[in-house]
Formats: structure tokens, sequence, C-alpha cells
């Protein structure tokens, strides 16, 4: 793991916001751990509720619930796509990140048949198809808000016990 961070914090330096830096580095430190089905990514209630019916119905079709529900979404998903947004990528950072997770990747011999057998595979898939999911919720919810002439503003909620020591 020694000779893993240097490559891994390499990034931080060319990185505009160190904390999501440093975020992607402790990931790319866990895969592993993930691998071999120690650690495990929980589905968050509003991707589980999403996976079940994208398109379902609010209790309220009101411009408040439609925003809170998009901040819900947002919370968990990062925020959506912006007309006209400048992309800056920071290719350094990329490609320092890139080297670091294929070198962890590389520790574990089979890693393929290993995230099978573990149900790392299976439960990454799930993952996989609870964001798309969440995804087309969002879409489904700005076409609402559109269709209704609500100014989309995501209402976000409050951080969770996790969040707040996580900020701290």
């Amino acid at each position: 793991m020694g000779i893993l961070l240097p490559f891994l914090l390499s990034g931080a330096a060319f990185a505009q916001e160190a904390p999501s830096t440093m975020d992607k580095a402790g990931n790319i430190v866990r895969q592993p751990v993930r691998d071999v089905g120690i650690e495990k990514e929980k589905i968050p209630p509003v991707l589980q509720t999403a996976v079940e019916n994208p398109y379902a119905p609010l209790p309220s079709r009101s411009c408040r619930s439609i925003n809170v529900a998009l901040g819900e979404l947002n919370a968990v998903l990062g925020q959506d796509f912006t007309v006209g947004a400048q992309t800056n990528e920071d290719r350094a950072g990329k490609i320092a990140e890139e080297v670091g997770r294929t070198i962890v990747n590389s520790l574990i011999p089979f890693r393929g048949l290993v995230r099978e057998i573990s149900g790392a595979g299976p439960a990454e898939r799930r993952l996989e198809a609870a964001v798309t999911a969440g995804i087309a919720r969002r879409g489904y919810l700005r076409g609402l808000a559109s269709e209704r002439g609500c100014k989309v503003a995501p209402v976000v909620p409050p951080p969770t016990s996790k969040e707040e020591k996580k900020r701290k």
C-alpha cells in the first residue's frame, strides 16, 4: 500500500477540489475490499424507489414537492446537467486516478471471477441500475416541472448523521 499512496495522491496537487480527490483516492484504495465482498455499497432508498418505478407520480404535483424530490435525487446522484455549463477536466488528476485504479485492481488475481463469486459484481450492477433509474426519475421530474411551469430549484435535504460526521 505504501507504494500505491504516492500514485493515488499525486492527483491531489493538480485537483481543484482536494476533498473530492481524497474521496476518489479512498475509493480506489478500498476497491479490493469491495471486490472480495467485505465492504458493500448500499443503494440509497431514493434510488431503490426509483428502481421500482422511475415514472411513478408524486403524491402532490406542486412545484415544491417536485423540487424536494429533485433535491433528494441530487443529494445521491450529484448535480444535474446545467445548460451552457463549462466543463473543466483535470487531465493530470484523471491520469493519476487511472494509474492508481489500475495498480490497485491488479492486486487481486482473477479479479473478475473473484467479484462474481463474492457477489461484488452483481452488487455493482444493481447499483449501476439504480443510478440509471435515478437519472431517469430526475429527467421525469424535470419534465413535470417544465410542464407545470415550475422554476427548478431543488430543495437540498438536510444531511444525515453520517454526512454531518464526514463534514466535521
